[in-house]
């Protein structure tokens, strides 16, 4: 049996602060095997983010173990396992397009030729071959967004993580992006950890999904998709969609229960 990419085992954090303690995670146990798509779902402030920065290596654990790659997560971070995608697009305005991108690959000192190369598989990866020359403010909001997955693919790192990163845009481009991340995913392979609010989104995309609770933030359901990786938009229809969807809102009903 393949090891899983990431491996989460009676993971807790407490963060200390000047009002007491905060527990954000309790006994989180969780594994994500290579070329997964896991989408995260539970209220606000359930920890979603916090285990996403946790395998990022930005959080460190008070309890449990995690690894990424094998690795601890700074290992895994400083070994370049994975790129982040936050909520976000966080381009430098005073950068064109293609400059955001290669930011990243100048840091890891990349040659010119490389760069290039890059730069210009990952724009056509996201359909946004040329538009190098634009600035971010030039482009839509659902284009920014692109732009950032791309740099984050821009070092082919195995590990896309994703943080919410269509929640403020409006559902018409939420559904376009929707679609392009599937055929992203299904072109590259990549194993990735995508936070989300919205049941549809987290059904459409997932292999699985992790339900969470209210903080401290536990998983109370882990759904395994057996919806088939190709999935037009009006799967949402299928009798079988809209039973995880079912199943995914009790979830996240009964973990306020318990709360």
């Amino acid at each position: 049996m393949t090891a899983p990419v990431i491996s989460a085992s009676s993971l807790d954090l407490t963060f200390q602060t000047n009002d007491g303690p905060v527990h954000a995670l309790s006994d989180v146990n969780l594994d994500i095997g290579k070329g997964d798509f896991v989408s995260f779902i539970g209220p606000s402030g359930c920890g979603k983010t916090t285990f996403l920065r946790c395998i990022a290596g930005l959080e460190t654990q008070t309890g449990g173990t995690l690894s990424v790659n094998g690795m601890s997560p700074d290992a895994a971070r400083r070994a370049r396992a994975y790129g982040y995608v936050f909520q976000a697009a966080g381009l430098y305005p005073w950068r064109t397009l293609e400059g955001n991108i290669r930011l990243p690959l100048e840091i890891m000192g990349f040659s010119e030729d490389e760069k290039k190369a890059r730069v210009k598989r990952v724009l056509e990866l996201v359909e946004l071959a040329g538009f190098e020359k634009k600035f971010p403010w030039q482009l839509s909001g659902g284009m920014q967004q692109r732009a950032s997955i791309a740099r984050a693919l821009a070092f082919d790192a195995e590990i896309l993580l994703m943080d919410e990163p269509f929640g403020a845009l409006d559902e018409i481009v939420r559904d376009h992006l929707n679609e392009q991340l599937l055929a992203l995913w299904a072109r590259t392979g990549k194993t990735i950890a995508f936070v989300t609010h919205s049941i549809t989104e987290a059904v459409y995309l997932s292999t699985k999904i992790v339900v969470m609770s209210p903080r401290p933030g536990r998983i109370t359901d882990v759904i395994e998709s057996p919806l088939p990786k190709e999935r037009p938009l009006d799967i949402r229809d299928d009798p079988t969609f809209i039973d995880i969807a079912h199943r995914v809102r009790e979830g996240l009903r009964l973990g306020h229960a318990d709360d």
